[in-house]
């Protein structure tokens, strides 16, 4: 059999190129006339002149015998079928032969498409469960084959190898199955071999062959080849093709060492990184309008539930900026913080919480508990992101609509971003009516696990500060013991303050901040600031400090005790705890440590 198709195939080469092509195949732009010259192509070596050898435009090349006919070919073997059977009739109606494997030649044989299987061309049936399949001399010289050089040429005529031009390949879903659980074994076997080897082999070659990776792609591609490109913008779709492939390869193995690692690596930094990622969106600018920016997607396994800020979903408004990511970040993240079982409204501006309060501490209304995150800094709300960890109803969002600064009682609050969970139909459709500019976003608390943050040269890495009020043990190291209701402002204030920034101090009653400081150079501006917006209320308040106090006396805790704040929490450690402890007692303060600190820089 194999004898007797060899001398078909030479018989074929030997005949003369035929009739006039058919008008579907004369479709085929100079792109596909250029693959058909290609293929037929005698080429001289290159002078040695020590220079990088650029091949010439193949239309203006002698002819000669092709290794597979005057037909170009392209090989598709893809795992996501979207879009394959249209590609395919696509490359077909332009004159291409169309080569598959499995489930994929079915698929496109049963749209009407002739199909070429692969194990026609290498004569080697698939085997080891299908691990091997394309791994084979007479697919990959047909697609690593250069045609501009002599020996490349005469060794594919040599071993009867057919030229491959294009290459529709995309992955096993490996990441899909780690992400749905399967055992290792399981992850294993969808680590993709053979696709990869195609690819990058496609986009090696690729002035010669067109690679895709990406359904996105199937149609561009079949309209640049209707669209007769010139030798120059060929060579730059192919270029962008390639990088696409390549790129496609390094997220996917990118995957593929992350799962591994945490195999092994028992919790260890991994000692190389990879963090595949994809652009979401290009950014009008950054911090300020003279920064270009972007957002990109984390593809990583460890943002596989697809959670957080960066997967929020837009309902509403003006587009995002760099400044409203930052600030909504920070929003989400510190409501999230809050039990779902008490609701909770968060106000930030300029990544720092302004206003909080919960319903626990507002006669378990939330509706009260947004006016009283308000009212702890209207000022600073005003133009803020508002942030809930509960389901935006109606009644809410009639309130954001209509509530007034407490500045002048006249004013309506505004804002820049609303986020929560989820929402009513009748509660989004009232708070889009508040402003054609206000971003409405939904989105899903993200499960802490590391962050990564550029410094000049290299990245820092750490795992996410996840404590919470539940995780710790408050000891009291005064002679005076907290009130259950003081003990509850304690765990409010601290859960608080992990989201300010250092130096960082809150003062709140239970459920519900009255005032905080941030990153003042020093401990004691802070409290000073943090006391100032308190006023009045600061008279039987608590007070929480994301790290230890230096001094206490003619500082910052002795300040705090005069301004009438009864108890105090924070990490201990210092040097002068002692001094803090005989403070607290000379005022009748309670004083707790926790233990942990919780920088924020």
């Amino acid at each position: 059999r194999v004898l007797a198709r060899t001398k078909r195939r030479r018989k074929r080469l030997a005949a003369p190129l035929g009739p006039k092509p058919s008008p579907t195949v004369t479709m085929a732009t100079s792109a596909v006339r250029a693959t058909i010259a290609m293929s037929r192509v005698s080429v001289r070596p290159a002078p040695r002149t020590g220079k990088k050898h650029v091949a010439r435009d193949v239309r203006q090349r002698a002819q000669s015998e092709s290794p597979n006919g005057a037909k170009p070919r392209a090989l598709i073997s893809v795992s996501d079928k979207t879009g394959m059977t249209e590609l395919a009739e696509g490359l077909a109606a332009l004159g291409y032969e169309v080569v598959s494997t499995g489930g994929s030649a079915k698929a496109i044989s049963d749209v009407g498409v002739e199909v070429t299987t692969v194990d026609q061309i290498t004569s080697f049936p698939e085997m080891l469960d299908g691990r091997v399949k394309t791994l084979h001399p007479a697919v990959h010289g047909g697609i690593l084959a250069r045609r501009d050089l002599e020996t490349h040429v005469e060794a594919v005529k040599k071993h009867d190898i057919g030229y491959i031009d294009v290459v529709a390949v995309n992955l096993y879903p490996f990441r899909e199955t780690v992400a749905a659980g399967g055992d290792f074994a399981k992850c294993v076997e969808n680590i993709d071999i053979g696709g990869p080897a195609m690819i990058r082999a496609a986009a090696k070659n690729h002035p010669f062959v067109y690679v895709l990776v990406d359904s996105a792609d199937y149609k561009p591609l079949i309209d640049h080849i209707k669209s007769e490109p010139s030798p120059e913008d060929d060579l730059k779709f192919r270029k962008r093709l390639a990088w696409k492939a390549y790129q496609h390869c390094a997220s996917y193995d990118s995957v593929v060492s992350e799962y591994l690692w945490s195999e092994i690596g028992e919790g260890k930094p991994a000692p190389e990184l990879c963090v595949p990622m994809s652009l979401h969106e290009t950014l009008r600018y950054g911090e300020n309008p003279h920064q270009p920016a972007a957002v990109y997607i984390d593809n990583s396994l460890a943002e596989a539930a697809g959670m957080g800020v960066g997967r929020a979903k837009q309902h509403h408004g003006k587009e995002m900026s760099y400044n409203n990511y930052l600030d909504a970040e920070a929003a989400f993240s510190c409501v999230s913080d809050f039990p779902t079982s008490d609701p909770t409204c968060v106000i930030v501006k300029h990544t720092n919480p302004c206003g909080v309060a919960s319903a626990s501490g507002s006669d378990g209304d939330i509706l009260e508990a947004y006016r009283q995150a308000v009212r702890a800094d209207p000022i600073s709300a005003f133009g803020g992101i508002v942030a809930f960890n509960c389901e935006l109803t109606e009644e809410m969002a009639k309130e954001l609509r209509e509530f007034r600064s407490p500045t002048d009682d006249e004013t309506r609050m505004f804002y820049e971003i609303v986020i929560a969970p989820s929402y009513t139909e009748k509660g989004l459709e009232v708070l889009k009516g508040k402003s054609k500019n206000l971003r409405i976003l939904e989105a899903k608390p993200r499960t802490p696990s590391s962050t990564l943050r550029q410094v000049g040269g290299g990245w820092l890495q750490q795992s996410s500060d996840s404590l919470v009020p539940e995780d710790i043990h408050f000891e009291v190291v005064s002679d005076t013991h907290p009130t259950h209701e003081q003990y509850e402002a304690l765990k409010f204030a601290w859960r608080v303050v992990k989201h300010v920034k250092s130096n960082a101090i809150t003062v709140a009653t239970h459920g519900r901040l009255l005032g905080m400081g941030s990153g003042q150079p020093n401990r004691v501006n802070s409290v000073r600031i943090a006391l100032e917006k308190a006023g009045d209320e600061a008279e039987g308040s608590v007070l929480a400090s994301d790290a230890f106090f230096p001094f206490a006396w003619g500082d910052s805790v002795e300040k705090a005790c005069q301004a009438g704040v009864k108890a105090i929490a924070h990490p201990g450690g210092s040097m002068r705890d002692q001094d803090a402890i005989d403070c607290c007692n000379k005022y009748g303060v309670a004083l707790l440590t926790t233990g942990h600190r919780h920088f924020r820089h």
